[in-house]
C-alpha cells in the first residue's frame, strides 16, 4: 500500500476544505483496506475513511493519524445481480448499469462519490433510492474485527439514513450487491419533474439512456454534476435533506409530500430560499450556489469553519422563520 504525507484533505474533498494529514494509505484491495483499518485500530491512530470525498466536510486542522482512501475496483454480474467494490465511482457505475441494459438506479445518474458510500446515506435523487436495489453490504465491523454480509434488514435504511451511518466509525464497507432489472426500460419513474423533462406521466417507464440523458440534464442545470470547471458543483451536492414533520406542522407555501404515519416531507430547498439564502448568497468565501439554495459552495481560501458557520446560520433562520430544523447531509469530521 501507498502511504503519503504530504497531502491535504482539501485536495481529496470536492469542498476542498481541509488540512494537512499525518499518514494517506491508498487501498487498492479489499484485502489492503481491512489491513489498513485493522493497522490504525491495532497501533491507536485516529482513523478517517474516504471515498470520492463528496459528502465530507473535512477540519481545517487536518487529521493526526490515518486517512485511508478507499480505491478498490471491481463489477461481478450474476445474472441480474452486481456486486461492486466500495471504491468504484458511483456514477460510473450508473453508466455500466445503463450500457448493459440494467434497470434499477439509472435515476441516480450524476451522483458524485464511491459505491461503497452509498448504502451509508441510503442516496437518494429522482423518485430512487439505493435501498430499493441493495441486497447485501459486505462489511468489515471494527467492533467485532470479523467480516460480515449485512442484509437490508441490518441494514436498517431510513431517509438518507442507514443503521452504518448511525453507528459511526464501526463498518468499513467493503462491497454492495444490487438486484436489478434487465432490459431496455427503465423502472416507473416516481419524480414529477423527471417525467415532464421526459414527456411522460409519473408511473410510466422509458428507456435507460433517456432517463439517464434527463437526470444529467436536470442536475447539470443546478450545479449539481461534479466539474472542476464549474464553481459550482464545488459543493457535497444537497446540503441539507428535505425535512420529514407532522402534517400539523406543515408550512404555508412550501412544496411537501406524504412521508407516511401523517407526517409530510417538505422542501429543503425552499425553506432554505424564503428563510433569505437564495442562490447565490455569498458570506466571505462561501454561500449558495447561484443555481440551486440547496446547494452550499465554497471558493479559493474557504475554511470548513467558515462554511458551517454559514450553515448554521441558515438552520437557525429557517426555525425561527418556519419552525422546521433542517438536518445536514453531509458528514462534518472532527480530528
Amino acid at each position: 500500500m501507498q502511504v503519503r504525507t504530504d497531502v491535504r484533505l482539501a485536495e481529496l474533498t470536492t469542498l476542498a476544505v481541509g488540512g494537512p494529514v499525518e499518514r494517506l494509505i491508498e487501498a487498492e484491495t479489499a484485502d489492503e483496506l481491512v489491513a489498513a483499518v485493522r493497522e490504525a485500530d491495532e497501533s491507536g491512530r485516529p482513523l478517517l475513511l474516504i471515498g470520492g470525498g463528496s459528502n465530507l466536510i473535512a477540519p481545517d486542522a487536518g487529521w493526526p493519524g490515518d486517512v485511508v482512501a478507499v480505491r478498490t475496483r471491481g463489477i461481478e454480474r450474476d445474472g441480474d445481480r452486481l456486486t461492486v467494490q466500495a471504491g468504484e465511482d458511483w456514477d460510473a457505475l450508473v453508466a455500466h448499469t445503463v450500457a448493459h441494459r440494467l434497470a434499477g438506479i439509472e435515476a441516480l445518474s450524476g451522483i458524485p462519490g464511491s459505491t461503497g458510500a452509498t448504502p451509508v446515506q441510503n442516496v437518494g435523487a429522482y423518485g430512487q433510492e439505493v435501498a430499493q436495489t441493495i441486497t447485501a453490504v459486505r462489511v468489515y465491523d471494527r467492533a467485532e474485527k470479523t467480516d460480515r454480509t449485512l442484509t437490508p434488514a441490518e441494514c436498517g435504511f431510513a431517509y438518507r439514513d442507514s443503521r452504518l451511518k448511525r453507528e459511526p466509525g464501526r463498518f468499513v464497507v467493503l462491497d454492495v450487491t444490487f438486484a436489478l432489472d434487465p432490459g431496455d426500460l427503465s423502472r416507473p419513474v416516481g419524480y414529477a419533474e423527471l417525467a415532464r423533462s421526459l414527456g411522460i406521466a409519473v408511473g410510466q417507464t422509458a428507456p435507460l439512456a433517456d432517463v439517464r440523458d434527463a437526470v444529467l440534464a436536470l442536475r447539470r442545470g443546478k450545479g449539481m454534476v461534479w466539474d472542476p470547471a464549474d464553481p459550482d458543483s464545488r459543493s457535497a451536492g444537497s446540503f441539507f435533506t428535505n425535512p420529514i414533520v407532522p402534517a400539523g406542522q406543515a408550512v404555508d407555501g412550501c412544496p411537501g409530500w406524504p412521508a407516511g404515519d401523517g407526517h409530510v416531507k417538505l422542501s429543503a430547498a425552499w425553506l432554505v430560499q424564503h428563510a433569505g439564502f437564495g442562490r447565490g448568497t455569498r458570506d466571505g468565501y462561501v454561500g449558495t450556489s447561484s443555481r440551486h439554495s440547496l446547494a452550499l459552495t465554497t471558493e479559493d481560501g474557504a475554511t470548513a469553519a467558515e462554511l458551517l458557520a454559514f450553515a448554521d446560520r441558515v438552520v437557525a433562520t429557517v426555525r425561527e422563520k418556519f419552525g422546521v430544523t433542517l438536518e445536514r447531509e453531509p458528514t462534518a469530521v472532527r480530528p
